[in-house]
């Protein structure tokens, strides 16, 4: 019979060597290889599934166990190997994890035991040839070459990190922060860490592989065998915590994981980035010439246990060696666990004889995947072994509540990892031969449960770690595809599917942006595309219809509800310029579309808005003063106050006036205005014509159009009621055609004795008559106020058929006035007569008289004079005469008084005056 060959197939990394174990395996008719990671065991399943099919190929990992019936070909991790199998071939790889702290004794004892029946390999670095000689001295050694060369790159930022790169963290916050700053500065990056399900870990070395991203994020773990398309390594430190204190990686892990730089014939790089100081020169030379210091010692732990006491299982475990190539392990997670539940006095009751320990031996390597503590691991194993040891199983319900409890894919991503860290410890559990008692069901339901909870963690790494718009226009750009933009009627920008941003007019409005980066990469891929529909949309507002298109109160320029530009001062202020809102990236020749298609509808507006006005200013047959008038009144934008312009409004002849009415100028009393330039819209337009030749950066609102009278503010700038078309008096200003129309009511009144307001004042200024006193007051009156007796209700013939208690003044048609006192539902109308006799009622009254010349703001209104009457004015609170009917006085107007020469019938008055 031929000997078992052993050989060690000793190397750096991307020499081919796991391809290698896999075609010697596939070659013998039965075979199992041991892996270091179950991430890297699926993977070679997956591989040997593609070739021989699943029929006849086992996956077993601690918490995975796929054996079909006619299984030949084993994929393990080292732990999960099964024993004395006596397979044809059998390999281990990663042999120099001999020397690891944690776990190093377990491959120390493959190493010595494990055999195939016709081969048998050991794959790893060539640190390990010593070891290997001395203890299996029938090994015999094949030295592999790295197929593409490695070489140091030294510092890079993170920002400057070339395409198909690795960042390699040591504790999961770094590689969540790593991967946080690639998705604002690269369009995101695929996590890959020991701790995640091989179904997580295989979708986000997906995303990877096909280029959705073009960074990862991992931890050492891809050190161990994982074929990745990596150009570049960056070690964003060197050193990490090895479960009991922090140290520095030594040159042979740092070259483990630099090694998955370069695949096949790629040429790769490594380096160093972030807060990283730069590789000694001797460090980097050496991982790049592949030259390590040998092992000198391997991890051991005893494998030949007894199980007749637990005394006797403690001192087995802690047994020493005398061998000089061996050491034995530090104090492991199972053994701690063995000596906590061996102080347990129930457990200690229960472990009595050989079955019974070696139960509870089997127990305490359940992995402690949870991490919370020692103590709580503890108390679930001591609850698993009562079980297992008093009912032959575990409860079923007791295991089924814990994995409801866990069957929820809701949460963050620290949520989830804690969640598919605790059905590992259940999986484990249910992987278990005998443990349950429907144990194939259990099996399926918690892999159906990590599955889920494997998706829902993909998803949020997804989510939180790659902006896929910004990935997916990073590679099209690098493609130098052309990139399909749609905008909605909404002005959602999409492009090539995914949602960038919003078009406001001709301004793209990025959508929220992580750093000025990500913001500047995303802006670059989205008006790239953009271009073309600029100029589509620019047509389309060449062509729209004016009522499209609508000016605000602050100078904005509107195309609907989008904002397109805004007006300018120009050198007439009938004539502003315009500014178009327009992104540079649009072009020239859209900004100018845009800005001609503005400058049309300005010039329009104006043109309709102040018709009138413009022909008046251009209205070549007017001459002299009456010119001059017409470009006064041009400059005042159709109104002006009658005070500013007094002397030169003497100066008009009746010709010259008579001209200027032709083109409907109003000579008021107050104002002089074309009375078609109060309404609403020409009112709007004029105060931001005003406001941009006044260089104004906040422009005044008009007032809300149909008022009458509105407030008035202390701080309004001078002229702008004029403009506003009002006339400020007192508290509030007053729309200049009412005031007018108050004006001719005043005309006939005794401003000298003093009058009292009318029905017909209050109503045309819609005022109570103490805001009417006030505006008097404020237009240069005398405002007086007194009491008096009211005069009580009497009995008439009328018939009263409806009463109301509005507020609105209304004149009565006698001098004596009649009050009606209100229904109620509450006490029925008594009449006058029968009301009981509550006292003397008084009412305010106020009498008006002109202040006079040195009256602020206003000299005597046009037209009306100063009375001749002897009687002296009434005393303020004491009606004169018959308290019960006022005194009016009657005043002749003086031989000598000139016609006024507003009165548009001032020609005609004048030839009566002659006869």
């Amino acid at each position: 019979m031929t000997p078992a060959r052993i050989t060690a197939v000793l190397g750096p990394t991307n020499t081919g060597k796991t391809h290698y174990a896999i075609e010697r395996m596939l070659s013998y008719r039965t075979g199992v290889i041991g892996l270091p990671l179950r991430l890297l065991a699926r993977e070679v399943y997956d591989r040997i599934v593609a070739i021989r099919g699943p029929s006849v190929v086992a996956l077993v990992t601690g918490e995975e166990r796929i054996v079909p019936p006619r299984a030949a070909y084993w994929v393990c991790t080292v732990e999960a190997m099964p024993d004395g199998m006596g397979c044809d071939f059998l390999a281990i790889d990663e042999i120099q994890l001999c020397a690891d702290p944690e776990r190093g004794h377990v491959f120390t004892d493959r190493l010595l035991h494990a055999r195939g029946t016709h081969e048998t390999l050991f794959l790893g670095a060539e640190t390990m040839r010593g070891a290997i000689a001395a203890m299996v001295p029938e090994a015999q050694f094949l030295r592999r070459e790295r197929m593409s060369q490695l070489t140091y790159s030294g510092s890079k930022k993170i920002s400057r990190m070339p395409a198909r790169s690795a960042i390699v963290g040591f504790s999961v916050e770094n590689v969540y922060a790593i991967a946080e700053l690639l998705r604002r500065t690269k369009g995101g990056a695929a996590v890959v860490m020991g701790a995640l399900s091989p179904r997580t870990r295989n979708a986000q070395v997906a995303m990877y592989q096909n280029g959705d991203v073009d960074y990862l994020v991992a931890t050492d773990a891809i050190g161990m065998g994982l074929n990745l398309d990596i150009s570049h390594v960056a070690f964003s430190s060197l050193s990490k915590f090895d479960g009991r204190r922090m140290r520095h990686l030594q040159p042979q892990e740092l070259a483990q994981i630099a090694g998955r730089a370069g695949r096949y014939k790629d040429n790769g790089t490594f380096g160093v980035t972030g807060e990283a100081e730069p590789l000694d020169e001797h460090v980097a030379e050496a991982i790049c010439a592949h030259r390590f210091a040998p092992v000198k010692k391997l991890q051991w732990r005893n494998s030949d246990l007894q199980f007749g006491s637990l005394k006797r299982l403690i001192a087995g475990l802690e047994q020493r060696t005398e061998d000089q190539w061996l050491t034995r392990v530090r104090e492991s997670d199972d053994l701690r666990a063995l000596k906590t539940l061996a102080d347990d006095a129930e457990v200690t009751a229960r472990a009595t004889d050989g079955p019974s320990v070696k139960l509870l031996w089997d127990v305490c390597r359940v992995p402690d995947f949870r991490g919370i503590s020692p103590a709580e691991h503890a108390s679930l194993l001591t609850h698993i072994y009562t079980d297992l040891h008093q009912f032959g199983h575990v409860d079923a319900n007791w295991f089924a509540l814990q994995v409801k409890r866990i069957d929820r894919d809701d949460g963050d991503i620290d949520t989830l990892s804690k969640r598919l860290a605790y059905i590992r410890t259940w999986t484990y559990v249910a992987q278990r031969k005998g443990w349950l008692v429907d144990e194939s069901r259990w099996r399926e339901e918690t892999r159906a449960v990590e599955d889920r909870l494997s998706d829902a963690l993909h998803g949020a790494l997804t989510q939180r770690f790659v902006d896929r718009r910004t990935s997916i226009l990073l590679r099209r750009l690098k493609q130098k595809e052309s990139l399909v933009a749609e905008v909605n009627d909404k002005g959602e920008v999409t492009v090539e599917g995914e949602f960038v941003g919003r078009l406001e007019g001709f301004r793209f409005r990025m959508d929220k942006a992580g750093s000025p980066d990500e913001a500047k990469t995303l802006r670059q891929a989205s008006v790239a595309a953009l271009v073309p529909h600029f100029h589509l949309l620019a047509d389309r507002f060449y062509n729209a219809p004016d009522p499209e298109i609508d000016f605000t109160e602050q100078g904005g320029l509107m195309w609907g509800d989008q904002a397109v530009g805004k007006l300018t001062s120009g050198a007439d202020p009938f004539k502003p310029g315009v500014e178009a809102f327009v992104d540079e990236e649009a072009g020239p020749d859209v900004a100018a579309k845009v800005q001609r298609r503005l400058q049309h509808f300005i010039d329009r507006k104006i043109a309709t808005g102040f018709e009138g006005l413009l022909a008046l200013k251009n209205d070549e047959t007017l001459t002299g003063a009456a010119k001059g008038f017409a470009y006064q009144l041009a400059e005042g934008f159709g109104i002006l106050p009658r005070g500013e312009v007094a002397d030169t409004v003497k100066a008009l002849d009746q010709d010259a006036r008579g001209s200027l009415r032709k083109h409907g100028v109003r000579f008021g009393q107050f104002t002089i205005f074309q009375p078609l330039l109060l309404k609403p819209a020409p009112t709007r337009l004029r105060l931001v014509l005003w406001a941009l030749a006044k260089g104004l950066q906040e422009f005044p609102e008009s007032p809300p159009p149909g008022l009458v009278t509105v407030p008035a503010a202390k701080d309004a700038l001078p002229g702008y009621y004029a403009m506003a078309g009002y006339r400020a008096a007192g508290e509030r200003a007053i729309r200049i055609d009412m005031l007018e129309r108050l004006a001719d009511m005043l005309r006939d009144k005794d401003s000298r004795a003093g009058f009292e307001a009318t029905a017909d004042m209050l109503s045309i200024t819609g005022m109570t008559l103490e805001q009417f006193a006030d505006l008097m007051t404020g237009l240069g009156y005398k405002a007086e106020k007194g009491e008096r007796e009211k005069v009580r209700a009497v009995a008439t013939e009328a018939v009263l058929t409806e009463v109301t208690t509005e507020t609105t003044p209304v004149e009565a048609p006698s001098e004596t006035p009649v009050e009606v006192p209100p229904l109620t539902d509450a006490a029925p109308q008594e009449s006058a007569l029968e009301a009981p006799d509550m006292g003397p009622e008084t009412e305010v009254f106020y009498t008006f008289t002109w202040g006079g010349r040195g009256a602020r703001q206003n000299q005597r209104p046009q037209g009306q004079q100063k009375p001749r009457g002897k009687g002296k004015p009434k005393a303020r609170g004491k009606p004169q005469g018959d308290r019960n009917k006022l005194q009016s006085y009657h005043a002749k107007p003086r031989k000598d008084k000139p016609i006024d020469p507003d009165n548009p019938f001032a020609a005609a008055l004048a030839g009566f005056k002659k006869d």
